[in-house]
């Protein structure tokens, strides 16, 4: 079941990609989420995971038809954090019995 592959933190999307192409820096683009400069630079640098409301901000921001679309956003977090703990020992843990 695991990931062939190591899928990017999201904030390094934002931050390569997006901030980039709309020629906005970290503290503008932050007021225009309503989120402080640290917040925002907290997920550009994958020290925090885009949270649902950090999605719903992006998908107001960006809009749906411009790649903003909240579920999507929650969707690469999930694929990184996954990945992540799937590097990690699998965890110990006692089967569940069988349903009669």
């Amino acid at each position: 079941m695991g990931r062939m592959f190591n899928p990017p933190h999201p904030g390094e999307t934002l931050k390569e990609d997006v901030l980039p192409a709309l020629g906005l820096t970290v503290t503008e683009a932050a007021r225009q989420l309503g989120v402080t400069r640290t917040t925002l630079s907290r997920v550009l640098n994958g020290h925090a995971g885009i949270s649902p409301d950090m999605a719903r901000r992006i998908e107001a921001w960006l809009g749906q038809d411009r790649g903003g679309r909240a579920d999507l956003w929650l969707s690469m977090q999930l694929d990184y954090d996954l990945w992540q703990a799937e590097q990690k020992p699998a965890p110990k843990v006692e089967r569940a019995p069988a349903v009669a």
